[in-house]
């Protein structure tokens, strides 16, 4: 068999993701018949199929949905390589930080002030995103380590937890749960968050009806991913939403709309940080060490 090429993977990856080919085809800026003649010609290749097709619909064969697995991670390593080549080849080679604003338990000044002073330090680029892009970020090479809260898909990836704590609910100072000094999530039942989700079932999968107890004015999960803080927070003011943040972020935003409250069997929020396991970069050892001394040292939070 001969090896597979990096354009057959991404062609495969299409189909399989939108399991139409007129869409996959669409995606890929090409023709269908090319498209369906390409991945005929990958089954032949591997001997196996990799789709069922019928006059109405699409699927995946059981070795064609190992192929989308280990395609998807070939495709972000070769994508990861070329990106971290042409970061390390550049004049003056940075430090990628990933991480979501504010999600950095406060110790983020502290780390980048101590960095500084390593020998093997580079200067730091933040890479900032929304909830969940850190660890594709690390995969497919747009940044070299990363602060998120766990947990996450750490599949590919070294991980040091650096510090662990409590979240509050953010509740409209109008809303009648502000009066009550503590709370519980089932307290939070007909409130969503800002994904869209049910605040009561934070930490556990969807169920079916879920997008149905979203009351008039909430947040559609797709629209959620580009609120930023400040949204957030004006979404919170008027009753749309709830939000769970960590203690870090409750003490640097007091607001007068906003009210926090703690709630009981809420669990608390680990924050570590995650590099690609096969690094070997010193910059990122160096960073590494930073942080975990600092987020272990009396100045942490």
């Amino acid at each position: 068999m001969n090896d597979l090429e990096v354009r057959q993977l991404r062609y495969f990856v299409a189909v399989a993701e939108e399991l139409h080919f007129g869409r996959a085809a669409e995606r890929l800026g090409m023709a269908q018949p090319p498209l369906s003649r390409m991945i005929r010609n990958l089954e032949r290749q591997l001997g196996v199929s990799l789709l069922t097709r019928s006059t109405r619909q699409v699927a995946l064969t059981s070795a064609g949905e190992v192929l989308l697995r280990d395609a998807r991670t070939a495709l972000d390593a070769v994508t990861a390589a070329g990106r971290r080549a042409r970061n390390a080849g550049r004049p003056e080679p940075e430090l990628r930080l990933a991480l979501k604003a504010d999600y950095d338990g406060g110790l983020l000044p502290l780390i980048l002030t101590r960095y500084r002073e390593e020998a093997a330090a580079l200067p730091v680029r933040l890479v900032l995103g929304g909830r969940g892009g850190q660890a594709p970020a690390l995969r497919d090479g747009r940044a070299d380590v990363a602060l998120l809260p766990a947990p996450f898909d750490d599949h590919g990836l070294d991980v040091e937890p650096l510090l662990t704590e409590p979240r509050l609910v953010a509740l409209a100072a109008a809303d009648p749960l502000a009066a009550r000094p503590r709370l519980r999530l089932a307290d939070l039942s007909d409130r969503v968050l800002p994904d869209g989700t049910p605040a009561d079932r934070e930490g556990l999968p969807p169920v079916p009806g879920d997008d149905d107890r979203r009351p008039r004015g909430a947040v559609a999960g797709p629209r959620s991913r580009t609120l930023d803080l400040a949204q957030i927070f004006n979404l919170i003011e008027v009753g749309s939403i709830v939000w769970f943040p960590p203690a870090s972020v409750v003490r640097r935003h007091p607001r007068p709309g906003v009210v926090y409250r703690p709630v009981e069997d809420l669990p608390p929020l680990t924050l570590v940080l995650a590099w690609p396991r096969e690094s070997r970069s010193p910059a990122v050892a160096a960073f590494v060490r930073t942080a975990t001394a600092v987020a272990a040292g009396p100045a942490g939070p």
